[in-house]
């Protein structure tokens, strides 16, 4: 069963920096996309920045683009988020995610319901 650790979260003014961290364990087979999703009070989730494992390649929502950076650690299966840059509206609840065991193309990497573990959560509050 695979668990997952997500860490970073917290209050920064704006133009401030956070880096969120996405630890998964346990789990059986490789992942072949992982992203970060996020999610305001009374709105969707969102897709915010994904990565396709393998090759490194990488996308990012309009809204971030150039200020926030996926990345993900050579040897473990922890996701990073670095986040620069920051405006009152990156404020919400942000979640990580990692589709485990199944191939992944370039219509499922934006596809929340492709993911199959997600993160608990945190919390990014961005004041004006």
């Amino acid at each position: 069963q695979v668990q997952v650790m997500e860490s970073g979260g917290g209050s920064v003014q704006a133009g401030g920096s956070l880096r969120l961290s996405c630890e998964f364990t346990g789990a059986t087979y490789n992942s072949n996309c992982m992203g970060w999703f996020r999610q305001i009070p009374g709105k969707e989730r969102e897709g915010v920045a994904v990565i396709f494992t393998s090759t490194g390649s990488v996308s990012y929502a309009d809204s971030v683009k150039g200020r926030f950076t996926i990345s993900q650690a050579k040897y473990t299966r922890t996701l990073y988020l670095q986040m620069d840059s920051l405006k009152p509206e990156d404020t919400a609840m942000y979640y990580c995610a990692a589709r485990f065991g199944r191939l992944c193309g370039a219509d499922d990497i934006w596809t929340q319901g492709r993911y199959n573990n997600w993160g608990q959560g945190t919390q990014v509050t961005v004041s004006s």
